[in-house]
Order: structure tokens, then C-alpha cells, then sequence
């Protein structure tokens, strides 16, 4: 049985903007951003997670705060294993005797060389052994799509580093593909819009509330209006702007664009029997991008399939680990790889 049935056992959604944790019979008890603060002189770390994220854009010079994964890759080995060390030590709590069995999320285009670097910073980070699953089966499997059924089921995991889009079917995935446009892209669309536009200047974390609160993938009637403060860089002054949903929307399209192209190749992908099935279940989404506003009506009008957003989209993936966890057996075929 793999010898994951004694002990602790955790799961993880290792997301490029955030990491949450499942801890077997707790539930989802840890999620923090995957950030981490590093003193440039001493290159000690200063913080992890929500408090490193706090510093972005308000530290001085000796202070610089990194994200060590990109586009659901590991950019920087040495603080993905020194964060995960961090996460899984808070996940068990004083008092553990004993390493966890860690389960992993990974994005479903990740290459062998990238798999072998999530598990060896897993286990370099204290667990007694590492599995990865691909995003888009543990995302189903929060979701509640009954992935094990001889019928064909598609799911988006959109996130902030990677879109994973996945047809599957018998606990196993069909067709799929991973890009690396999602969150994080539609915020630097937003920032560089604004700059070449205006002339002004924000910062990561208005351009990500800009996002949730005026933007969307479709435009609206009435159109709705919003502010943002920034920087106007030709007085080097603060400087408030007014921007409407119906601009911002032209300013994502292109990356917006990116998604739906990925939808429509596995949906070209798929065999004829089980497109027949995602037309009759629809499409399901997940992750943090999928709330963008209107996105799953946009991808609806693009495909020509009925999308519904997952109630817990923001913690399908986590809660899908869990539920592996739980069952292993029924989902043992979505097992891919083990150290």
C-alpha cells in the first residue's frame, strides 16, 4: 500500500502565488502565500508566507522578497525547501514524532526535472515520503467530479502561475495541457497597461485588487468604475487614477486569450465519445483565477460548453488532497510518481 497508510499524512497545494496544507482528519489548516523575505547581506530569511508578503514593495535595500516558484515550477530551490520546511513543521504542530507522508499538487505540464525538484525539496523539507498528483485530478477530486466513472469530465485549474486544463476519465487524464498564463499574468497586464497609458506606476498588490474588485473578462452594461493609487512617473508624485471595468477588460484580453486557446486544443483533443460526455456535465473550474469576473461565461461563449465555477474553488486542490489521502485506494491510479 505504498506505506502511506500509518502516521501523519499531509497534502499540499504548492501554488506559485499560494500554499495551502491539509493536515488528514483536520482539514485545510494552513494558507499562506509562497513568499519568502531574505536579508541580501546575511541571506538569512526574515520571513515567510503572509509576513514576507506584508514587506512586498515596503522593504529597504537589504531586504528582498522572493517567490521561489514561478509559473508552478520551482525558481529557487534553496527557499521552496526552506518554506516547505516552515509550512509542514506549523502544519503538525510541537510534539511530532514521527515524519509525515506529503502529498503534493504539481501543475500537469511539469517536466520530469521539475517533478524530481518538488520531491527532493519535500524531502529534504521532513517528510518520510513525497508523492505528486497533476493539479487538474486533485482539483477534480475537490471539486466532487466522480473522476473514476467511465465518463468523460473536464476541469480548469486556474491559478496564479499556471491554467491547467484536463479532460479525464476513468481516474485517468485523456487529453490535457498546462500554460503559463493565469493570476499572476493578468496582474502584469494590468501594471503595464496602466503605465504605458497613464503613466503611473503600481504596485503587485493594487494591480492583484484591481483584478478581483473592477476587472473582468467580459465587458459589462453599465460599465462600472474603480480607483487604483500609484506612482505618476513623470513627477515621481502619488497620484489616484479613475479606470473603468470595460478598459480593463481590453487590457487582459490578450493574456485571456492565451486560456481559451489552451480550452479549445484539449477540446480538439478529446475523443468524440467523451466530448459528447463534457457536453452533457459541462465544464468545472478551480483556483484562485477562476474568479476573475465573467471568465467562466467568457469561456462558455468561446467553447460553446455550459462552465460552472466549483463552490470551493479556491481549495479544491487542497481539499482534493485530502480526499486522496483519505481513500487512496479508490484513487490509487492518480498516483504518478513516489520517492
Amino acid at each position: 500500500m505504498l506505506g502511506f497508510l500509518k502516521g501523519k499524512k499531509i497534502g499540499i497545494d504548492l501554488g506559485t502565488t499560494y500554499t495551502n496544507v491539509y493536515v488528514s482528519g483536520k482539514g485545510v489548516v494552513l494558507s499562506e502565500p509562497t513568499v519568502v523575505a531574505v536579508n541580501t547581506t546575511t541571506k538569512a530569511i526574515e520571513a515567510i508566507g503572509a509576513e514576507a508578503k506584508e514587506m512586498v514593495g515596503k522593504t529597504h535595500e537589504a531586504i528582498s522578497v522572493i517567490r521561489p516558484m514561478q509559473d508552478g515550477a520551482i525558481a529557487n530551490y534553496q527557499f521552496t525547501h526552506a518554506m516547505l520546511k516552515h509550512f509542514i513543521s506549523h502544519a503538525l504542530g510541537r510534539g511530532a514524532l514521527f515524519k509525515p507522508d506529503v502529498l503534493v499538487s504539481v501543475p500537469s505540464g511539469i517536466t520530469g526535472t521539475e517533478r524530481r525538484a518538488v520531491v527532493e525539496a519535500t524531502i529534504k523539507a521532513g517528510a518520510k515520503n513525497a508523492f505528486i498528483v497533476k493539479e487538474p485530478i486533485l482539483a477534480a477530486i475537490g471539486a466532487g467530479v466522480p473522476i473514476n466513472e467511465p465518463r468523460g469530465h473536464m476541469i480548469i485549474d486556474a491559478g496564479g502561475g499556471t491554467t491547467d486544463v484536463a479532460v479525464i476519465s476513468l481516474g485517468g487524464v485523456v487529453a490535457s495541457t498546462s500554460v503559463k498564463c493565469a493570476g499572476n499574468k493578468l496582474d502584469q497586464a494590468l501594471r503595464e497597461y496602466i503605465r504605458r497609458v497613464y503613466g503611473v506606476a503600481i504596485g503587485d498588490q493594487a494591480a492583484e485588487e484591481l483584478k478581483k474588485t473592477l476587472a473582468s473578462a467580459l465587458p459589462v452594461h453599465p460599465d462600472a468604475k474603480g480607483s487604483v493609487k500609484g506612482r505618476d512617473q513623470a513627477t515621481g508624485l502619488p497620484k489616484t487614477l479613475e479606470l473603468t471595468t470595460n478598459e480593463l477588460v481590453k487590457a487582459i484580453s490578450y493574456e485571456l486569450d492565451v486560456i481559451v486557446k489552451a480550452i479549445k486544443k484539449v477540446l480538439e483533443e478529446t475523443p468524440p465519445e467523451l466530448a459528447s460526455d463534457i457536453i452533457d456535465n459541462g465544464i468545472v473550474m478551480t483556483g484562485g483565477t477562476s474568479l476573475l469576473t465573467n471568465l467562466p461565461e467568457l469561456i462558455k461563449k468561446e467553447s460553446g460548453v455550459t462552465v460552472r465555477r466549483a463552490d470551493n474553488a479556491l481549495m479544491a486542490v487542497a481539499d482534493g488532497t485530502g480526499i486522496l489521502l483519505d481513500h487512496l485506494d479508490t484513487y490509487k491510479r492518480s498516483i504518478l510518481a513516489k520517492r
